[in-house]
């Protein structure tokens, strides 16, 4: 009779603790040099204070929007610690293709300031008492590439996931192309594309899938039949003719593909402890 009592004390607190566990979000300023930015920060409270693997999103060319802050959300329910980062400024965001292409711009231009830009974001998650030295990025549309170019960098990440994103090595400001090199890009890679996306041709993925020969990556391509770009965002529309549109499958099983990649090739210790 004691131990059925007990057996049912636990359950209550159990569940109990399951209820008060929640998603927490927060604004986190920092900067690119002058440039002030502002991040937004999600984690479940579950775990209390044990550090966990640390994951940074990277916006659209839109900037960092609704979207991509529920898709940080939806990571810290994994029981990731997730930051999305901020490219343009604190605040700066917009619905104006003509405006999203004038923010992109420069750092299309200059990928050495890209990868600046983005690494900031990656230190301060870096900082964060929850985030385990194990990290990854990924990113959608613009802020695919954005991810990419962390790899190609170099930079101390288990993965980078990109989602319809461009795919091209771009050049620093004096046009010296920046691709990625063996020895320097350490991070899986796992590319999640659109297989009609217009912005992004075949030519385009074929030198991307010569340039991870080249640097001996650890890479994956998986394309999707019928999705074009941006097919993860249900805001981009629904007629694919238009070249941007969303795919409720290809969004549904890209990010299972990106859960399955977390968890199997990147945090397998992590993911075998909850």
């Amino acid at each position: 009779m004691i131990n059925t009592l007990l057996r049912g004390l636990l359950l209550v607190f159990c569940i109990q603790g399951m209820a008060v566990a929640e998603v927490r979000v927060e604004a986190v300023p920092y900067q690119d040099g002058d440039v002030k930015l502002e991040g937004y920060l999600a984690y479940d409270d579950a775990h209390g204070v044990e550090r966990r693997p640390g994951i940074i999103v990277v916006h659209e060319w839109w900037g960092l929007n609704d979207h991509t802050k529920s898709r940080a959300k939806q990571l810290a329910e994994l029981g990731y610690v997730a930051f999305a980062i901020d490219l343009y400024g604190a605040g700066v965001r917009t619905k104006d293709p003509k405006e999203a292409a004038r923010l992109s711009a420069p750092l299309r231009g200059d990928r050495a300031l890209m990868r600046s830009r983005a690494r900031a974001g990656l230190e301060r998650l870096r900082a964060q008492p929850l985030a385990s030295d194990a990290l990854a990025a990924i990113g959608f549309c613009f802020g695919g590439t954005v991810a990419l170019e962390l790899a190609r960098a170099g930079e101390p990440l288990k993965g980078i996931v990109v989602f319809h994103g461009g795919l091209a090595a771009g050049t620093d400001p004096s046009g010296k192309p920046m691709p990625a090199s063996a020895g320097v890009l350490r991070a899986k890679v796992l590319a999640l594309q659109g297989a009609d996306d217009p912005l992004v041709p075949p030519s385009e993925t074929a030198a991307f899938i010569d340039e991870m020969r080249s640097a001996k990556a650890d890479w994956q391509l998986v394309q999707y039949g019928g999705a074009v770009h941006a097919f993860t965002n249900p805001s981009a529309g629904s007629d694919p003719a238009t070249g941007v549109a969303y795919n409720e499958a290809a969004d549904h099983r890209s990010w299972a593909a990106m859960r399955e990649f977390l968890a199997r090739d990147l945090f397998p210790q992590a993911s075998e402890s909850r």
